[in-house]
């Protein structure tokens, strides 16, 4: 292509010098574009610390373990001199059955929201007593026997809670005896009868908490049942449900853990095994997360001023149209901003209406502005239909989960043949 300035000397009508001076505009648009993503994750990280804020009035996400019967023991050491030393001996139950009936809601605090819940938690079951034998002298205190539950945030205890074993009710008292399953919970001291080889029990506490529920598999064969109307759960943790029902009313659902699944085993001494690590439940989600969407939104700004720029330049060629690079500024600008826009938008409004009114009065600017700008309607028409179909476009990859990289991709491809072909029409300006 012949490079040469026109007629009246303006070098900035040199279609080259104006190629070059737009991509480097374009790299300038950068900084604005990264400094609005900067900003979105900044509204991320705040609404996260009201999360939190809330979390810690209200109190945190609930993990439940238990009960467990730990049984302390006094070692002999044989060798002389030896101190004897108490260890605690734990046993999980054989069969352990969990109910709860979860009532979530959405707590605000200015635009910010999260998700809490309260929740009666029915749990029942048996244990076995073991024969207890040891290869040193012990002594097995039985009257020093207590159970004990982990509640990861004991501020979400309503009320009080009793445990009922064999028919006899033992309050519980706050905190943990030993610290060898879990850091905070409750304990209920009770009395075991050494010739006893059955305990059935059972507990009854209302429990409240932020986000999820969860629980530990700690019996040999371990059953929980979830009930709520909150319609958007999301099952976490190492076990997903065996049955499940969700609904716009709500969900239900039931797992079935065995000794097998899991990765400890039916008793052990000390602080051998952590079972955390094989908890399983449910989060409540708050539906699409507009920040998220909003910092990936972004990520295509620079293709929405690169098309745009485009074909501004592709209607200067062909339609003899100039646009000075001022204009081509001020059109970027209006595309950078709709990112803020949008992201202010949703933060009231929820992400596909705050879309649609930025997506619809960015189009409008433009196309207002390009309207007064030039003499002919065909390049108006042309950018806005772009415009169109580069916010449809984009919309559609956010709403998109599994397929959407494929579809973005496939997407360029075809928007690069389609620039491939247009540009064959230069041939004859060259």
């Amino acid at each position: 292509m012949k490079i040469e300035i026109n007629e009246t000397g303006k070098w900035q009508n040199s279609l080259t010098i104006k190629m070059v001076l737009l991509a480097v505009t374009g790299l300038f648009l950068l900084i604005p574009l990264q400094l609005i993503k900067e900003m979105i994750l900044e509204r991320q990280q705040n609404s996260e610390i009201i999360k939190d804020e809330i979390s810690s009035q209200w109190s945190g996400k609930q993990l439940i373990s238990g009960p467990v019967l730990n049984i302390p023991i006094i070692k002999y050491p044989s060798k002389k001199d030896a101190e004897p030393y108490k260890i605690v001996f734990h046993l999980m139950p054989e069969k352990l059955n969990i109910k709860s009936d979860i009532s979530a809601e959405t707590r605000h605090r200015g635009i910010y929201k999260t998700v809490v819940y309260s929740s009666p938690v029915n749990i029942d079951g048996i244990f076995l007593i073991p024969e207890l034998s040891f290869s040193e002298k012990t002594d097995v205190l039985w009257q020093e026997a207590y159970f004990s539950i982990g509640i990861s945030d004991n501020r979400g205890i309503k009320g009080s809670i009793s445990l009922v074993a064999n028919d006899k009710a033992f309050e519980a008292i706050p905190g943990v005896k030993d610290f060898d399953l879990y850091k905070t919970g409750i304990t209920f001291p009770a009395f075991v009868d050494p010739v006893t080889k059955q305990i059935s029990f059972s507990v009854l506490m209302q429990v409240a908490g932020s986000e999820s529920l969860s629980f530990t598999p700690l019996g040999k064969e371990t059953k929980v049942n979830m009930v709520s109307s909150w319609n958007s759960p999301g099952f976490t943790g190492n076990f997903l449900p065996v049955e499940r029902n969700i609904t716009n009313s709500g969900f239900k659902a039931s797992w079935l853990v065995t000794n097998l699944n899991r990765n400890f085993p039916q008793s052990w001494i000390g602080d051998e095994y952590k079972t955390e690590q094989d908890s399983f439940g449910t989060a409540f989600i708050l539906e699409a997360d507009h920040y998220q969407k909003s910092v990936r939104s972004a990520k295509y700004g620079i293709l929405f001023i690169a098309l745009t720029f485009l074909a501004l330049i592709f209607t200067e060629m062909t339609q003899k149209e100039k646009i000075n690079i001022f204009h081509y500024l001020l059109m970027a600008l209006g595309l950078v901003l709709f990112f803020s826009l949008l992201n202010a938008l949703s933060e009231h409004t929820g992400f596909s209406i705050a879309y649609v009114v930025s997506a619809v009065s960015t189009i409008a600017l433009i196309g207002s502005f390009l309207k007064a700008l030039m003499k002919s309607s065909r390049p108006v028409l042309l950018t806005t239909g772009l415009l169109v179909f580069l916010y449809s476009f984009i919309f559609i990859l956010l709403s998109l989960k599994d397929y959407a990289y494929l579809a973005g991709n496939l997407g360029l491809f075809i928007l690069l043949a389609i620039t491939m072909k247009l540009s064959l029409k230069l041939k004859d300006l060259s």
